[in-house]
């Protein structure tokens, strides 16, 4: 039988689906006309989705068909990931395996991605440990709050179509966003906007003055982020609710672990503000994801504008899948984001090998890589530097750099790409951390392979730091 006449097995995603739109079974089940029992059995996949169903589905949630020719869904993306690890290299494992494994017994592949998952918690929490000279770790409340963002890949359709709203709302004012916030603190919570001095300030940028009912902002801050941190206030007294459900529906090990996902979340709503989904999208097609050419299209920073394209996955309105890293000059990772399909490393910093560090010697200029991992998945990458800080001479600032990334086979919808032709452009061999990367022949490498015995041998000297065996 030929591959595209195979049947249909796409229980999990259906399943997401419906949960992302806030359905019961037995809700969609009368929106598309058949029984509950016949969605349970779809969703686990002990039927097939037929093509008939799949038409309806599409027409009524305005889905995307080509979504399902791949039949790969969130599971598949996971345990695709998973296969990086070096403990898997002499398996010879493919996504050929994992299609057959999630067509087969779906249950036993999210177990899999799910146990692969505590296996890598434990892992970093025992190197962890190690280093800090103890017997065990405490809860990462950064990492937890990471965790929880990658869970759900940077997407939360809730606070997208709630800040839809209020940008709408906003944007009815016919003033610029900052006035139309401003007349929207005082009209509906009584709360005068003020732009003030950073000495009155004392080191904060943004100050809710609940007692004489004023939000202030620091002088200091360029427009951008004098917007943004207005939205982020907006976000804190009208989405309360909404943030706290979600968080809720998590579990943390701590309160801050917690209170920094929410933290997370209420950010992701003031850029859903600043940037409406269906709009942003658009536009974002429209320039070919030049980051720059929409950050002044929406008055907003390089920062900003690649944070928001890692969160564009409503389904059926999908862009890019993008990954983004913000990290400093040392190599240390403060903001870590995926829509997409990329293996962060959770610690130990990024391949040296990646050229997203070059960025430092070139400020203000993008530079372009093709990177390969070692199980030969191809990324195109833009790295630039960013200034983060107050502006004013004496000012205490930052200059970090951040990175945004695709698969390489989504390359030619961005502009970065123009005149470079993938299949014959040179490609840079990273791993995903020296502890997780067993490439033998790297020059950069920083440490030896988690998994690997290694070679002492006190009479050779290689051209690598590092030998070590692959049995």
């Amino acid at each position: 039988m030929a591959r595209d006449s195979r049947p249909l097995y796409v229980g999990p995603r259906i399943r997401r689906i419906r949960r992302g739109l806030g359905l019961t079974q037995a809700q969609m089940a009368a929106e598309l006309d058949v029984s509950p029992s016949y969605i349970t059995l779809i969703e686990r996949n002990q039927r097939p989705l037929p093509a008939e169903l799949l038409l309806r589905l599409a027409e009524t949630y305005g889905l995307d068909l080509g979504a399902f020719a791949s039949g790969e869904d969130e599971t598949f993306a996971q345990l695709e990931a998973m296969l990086v690890d070096p403990i898997f290299q002499d398996l010879s494992l493919g996504k050929e395996d994992v299609r057959d494994l999630l067509s087969a017994n779906p249950a036993m592949g999210e177990a899999v991605a799910a146990l692969y998952g505590a296996y890598r918690s434990a892992t970093a929490a025992t190197l962890e440990a190690r280093a800090a000279g103890g017997a065990g770790a405490k809860a990462d409340p950064v990492e937890e709050a990471r965790d929880f963002i990658a869970e759900a890949r940077n997407y939360f359709p809730a606070l997208d179509e709630a800040g839809e709203e209020t940008a709408a709302a906003l944007a009815a004012a016919k003033t610029g966003l900052m006035e139309a916030l401003a007349e929207r603190f005082e009209k509906r919570h009584g709360l005068k906007l003020r732009i003030l001095p950073a000495d009155i300030m004392v080191g904060a940028y943004r100050r809710h003055d609940r007692h004489r009912r004023q939000l202030m902002i620091s002088e200091a801050l360029d427009q951008a982020s004098r917007v943004f941190q207005a939205a982020l206030q907006l976000a804190l007294i009208e989405a309360r609710d909404a943030l706290d459900a979600i968080v809720n529906k998590a579990s943390f090990e701590s309160d801050a672990g917690r209170r920094l996902a929410r933290a997370a979340l209420a950010n992701y709503y003031a850029g859903a503000i600043i940037f409406p989904y269906r709009r942003f999208l658009q536009s974002a097609e429209e320039l070919k994801y030049d980051v720059e050419a929409l950050g002044r299209r929406f008055g907003a920073s390089f920062e900003q504008v690649c944070h928001r394209l890692t969160t564009l996955q409503r389904p059926g309105a999908e862009g890019v899948p993008f990954f983004f890293l913000r990290f400093d000059a040392a190599g240390n990772v403060s903001k870590r984001f995926s829509g997409g399909v990329f293996p962060f490393a959770r610690y130990g910093g990024s391949c040296p090998v990646w050229n997203i560090h070059e960025a430092f010697r070139t400020p203000r200029k993008t530079v372009t890589q093709i990177a390969q991992l070692p199980d030969g998945d191809a990324y195109f990458s833009i790295a630039r530097t960013v200034h983060g800080g107050a502006g004013g001479f004496g000012a205490p600032s930052a200059e970090r750099a951040v990175a945004l990334g695709c698969e390489l086979k989504h390359a030619d919808r961005l502009v970065y790409a123009q005149g470079i032709d993938p299949d014959a452009a040179a490609r840079a061999e990273i791993g995903v951390t020296c502890r997780l990367c067993s490439r033998p022949a790297c020059a950069a490498r920083a440490h030896p392979p988690l998994e690997r015995r290694l070679i002492i041998d006190e009479h050779r000297r290689l051209a690598t730091p590092f030998s070590f065996a692959f049995d």
